[in-house]
Order: structure tokens, then C-alpha cells, then sequence
């Protein structure tokens, strides 16, 4: 009796190229989500939205949380929920559109698959995005993945995650309030001073580092780089020729201006509640 040929088992082509790019906007929708989450929910899960650029690189913009309820052999989406918030959010950007999904934890869970096969109904090739919302290494690990068939001749058998290279666009101010977020533990945001006497020092670190690197320069312990002292160049001549007492009021009339405007948010902030509780009065009475 003739034996018939070995079984092969192969994954499907894999998309080696694919790359994401994610805009800080989808990390902080994604820990507010996790933070609003019910009491008994272990992670959020939701829609990615956005874009495929010329290049293959999927651009994810925006995002929204989907409800569901999770057990270890099955996963439960509200897909009404999910068709009508992505009908919002188009009316408003009709150029986003679905490019995978998200959900908040540290990697790949076993329900992942059964989410992701949805998802891949939806969109070819969607893009699974991990948060650790959670911080539980003191930072939010953030991955992106895609899925890998592993198939048996026509049968396909399992699916396997490949994480793919992300790149995480913010931009200094919105890094800045990422930072905060890092630690695992804030006791509170900081305020305006606060934030300003951070960067303050900051600064003054940088301009101490920058007049190490001058001086040894000039005394030949670091070899010259033309770049940087050209960006040092440029970076004096930008800085306006004012007297110390003209920088200072220039300063003072500014803090001014927007003490003011915290003053007057403040006051309409107070006459909103008031009107509030005067209405809430009214209708009880």
C-alpha cells in the first residue's frame, strides 16, 4: 500500500512590511476608557480608526470603546454599539475608517483571537493595538499586532499574533503630559507654577549641559561638531535682545493676562453651578 505524502502545515503569507504609526490621542482615549471601565470589566477593548498611507503604514488617529462581556471560551461584542458609534465618527471625519482594534492589558490574551476574527470581518488585515493602561512596569507598554493564519492544506487551524514595528507620534507638549501619566502612583497633576517650575528646571539642566559641552570644546576634551555648534548658533540668535528689566515686565504683563482669565473662567464656572442648583431647586419645588 502506496503512503501518501507528509501533511505540510504553513502560515499564510505575512504582512512583513506593515507598520503603525499612533497618534497620543488614541493612548489617552484608551486610559480614560480603562479608567471608566465597570467595577467587574478586567480590560477595555474597542475600535481603532484612521487610515492606510501610500506606503503601507496604518495610521491610527482615533478610537472608541466597544462593550463586551468576557469568559474564558467566549466573547460577547455589542455590534450595534460598535455600527453606530463608527456611523458618528464618520459623519464627522468621513476619511476614518476601521484599521483594527484595541484592548488594555499587557499583550495577547486567549480571547484575542475570537475579537480579532470579527474585526477581520470588518477590515482586511486589521491591526490589534495592546495598552498596558495599567502601568504595571511603571510605563504603558504599547504594541501593535497582526495575525498570522496557520493553516493545514485548505483548513485553516489556528492564528497566530506578530507584533509589528509602532511608532508613537507626540509632540513636547503632549509627551509631557504622557510623562505624567507614567509613574504608577500620582498623587496629583501639577498646576500651572508647578508645571512651569518643572521646565524651568529642565532648562537650566540643558543650558548647564550645553556650557559643559562649550568649554570642552574650547579646551580640546571633546572633538567640534559643526551641526551642533550651528544649532547653538541658531539657537542664541533667536533668542530676542532685551534688558533684564524689559524681559521682566514683558513676563509680568503676561502672567497678568492670564491670571485674569483664570479669574474670570473661575467666576463663570461658579455662576453655571449656581444656575444649576437654582434650576435644580426649581423643578423639586
Amino acid at each position: 500500500m502506496a503512503s501518501s505524502g507528509p501533511t505540510v502545515l504553513q502560515f499564510s503569507s505575512s504582512p512583513t512590511s506593515v507598520s503603525a504609526r499612533v497618534h497620543p490621542l488614541v493612548v489617552f482615549n484608551i486610559c480614560d476608557f480603562y479608567v471608566r471601565r465597570p467595577d467587574q470589566a478586567e480590560r477595555v477593548i474597542g475600535t481603532l480608526l484612521g487610515s492606510v498611507l501610500p506606503d503601507g503604514t496604518v495610521d491610527i488617529r482615533n478610537s472608541y470603546a466597544v462593550p463586551h462581556n468576557e469568559s474564558s471560551d467566549q466573547v460577547a461584542l455589542d455590534i450595534d454599539y460598535h455600527h453606530n458609534m463608527l456611523l458618528s465618527h464618520q459623519k464627522v471625519n468621513p476619511k476614518e475608517v476601521i484599521v483594527g482594534w484595541f484592548s488594555t492589558g499587557f499583550g495577547v490574551t486567549g480571547g484575542s483571537a475570537l475579537i480579532h476574527e470579527f474585526y477581520a470581518r470588518e477590515v482586511s488585515n486589521p491591526v490589534h493595538l495592546t495598552v498596558d493602561a495599567g502601568f504595571k512596569n511603571g510605563e504603558a507598554a504599547i504594541k501593535g499586532f497582526v495575525s498570522i493564519n496557520l493553516s493545514l492544506g485548505d483548513q485553516q487551524l489556528a492564528a497566530q499574533f506578530q507584533e509589528i514595528p509602532l511608532d508613537l507620534r507626540m509632540v513636547e507638549a503632549e509627551q509631557i503630559g504622557f510623562d505624567v501619566l507614567k509613574p504608577i502612583t500620582v498623587d496629583k497633576i501639577p498646576n500651572d507654577l508647578e508645571g512651569m517650575e518643572a521646565s524651568m528646571e529642565r532648562l537650566l539642566a540643558l543650558i548647564d549641559e550645553v556650557y559643559k559641552y562649550v568649554d570642552d570644546v574650547v579646551e580640546g576634551h571633546v572633538a567640534p561638531d559643526n551641526k551642533i555648534g550651528q544649532f547653538i548658533s541658531d539657537t542664541v540668535a533667536s533668542i530676542p535682545n532685551l534688558s533684564p528689566h524689559t524681559l521682566d515686565k514683558l513676563v509680568n504683563d503676561s502672567l497678568q493676562d492670564q491670571l485674569l482669565l483664570l479669574y474670570l473662567s473661575s467666576i463663570t464656572r461658579t455662576q453655571l453651578s449656581l444656575a444649576e442648583k437654582l434650576n435644580t431647586a426649581a423643578q423639586i419645588l
